[in-house]
């Protein structure tokens, strides 16, 4: 009796506590300039990874379908574009000294909001994601986890990229 009297006094205390400090969810806001759908081209590749463009593209159109955000090209009030800049790999553990162990893929990218009217809304350059993978003495397994990584840090871009779009501040 006394664990339900105290838990129906301690819930609202706490919804109090975080409507009153401002909290709220990274991303839940709108996206600038009030545009409410947003059309997203094929990113361009400039790195040496055949497709890397068409992985990171496809996850932002997830991302900002999800969110109920994407449209065509004729509904968007804006257009989302972007270059894949770079893709390195760097090895960041060895078994010995001509043998990795475990390595890193780094993509950069740039991005652009650009609205109707052809204007800039937001830009943001070198946005960077990373992810350490292991090196197999087998050349496919190590090829599969290094696509792997490669596919968590678009997943980790596109969340990233709707979150730095919706932060309203």
């Amino acid at each position: 009796m006394l664990i339900k009297i105290k838990r129906r006094r301690i819930i609202p205390l706490l919804c109090l506590f975080f409507l009153a400090c401002g909290y709220r969810f990274p991303g839940g806001g709108n996206l600038p300039n009030g545009v409410e759908k947003v059309f997203i081209e094929i990113f361009e590749n400039r790195t040496n990874e055949t497709g890397l463009e068409n992985i990171i593209t496809g996850d932002l159109i997830y991302e900002f379908i999800r969110n109920k955000k994407e449209t065509n090209r004729d509904e968007a009030d804006a257009i989302l574009s972007g270059v894949c800049e770079s893709m390195r790999i760097e090895t960041i553990a060895r078994k010995d000294v001509l043998t990795a162990e475990e390595r890193r893929v780094i993509i950069t990218v740039d991005l652009q909001l650009t609205g109707s009217d052809g204007r800039v809304i937001w830009s943001e350059k070198g946005m960077r994601g990373n992810e350490a993978y292991d090196v197999s003495a087998n050349k496919q397994e190590t090829e599969l986890n290094r696509r792997f990584a490669i596919t968590l840090i678009s997943k980790r871009l596109a969340e990233r990229v709707y979150s730095r779009l919706t932060d309203d501040f």
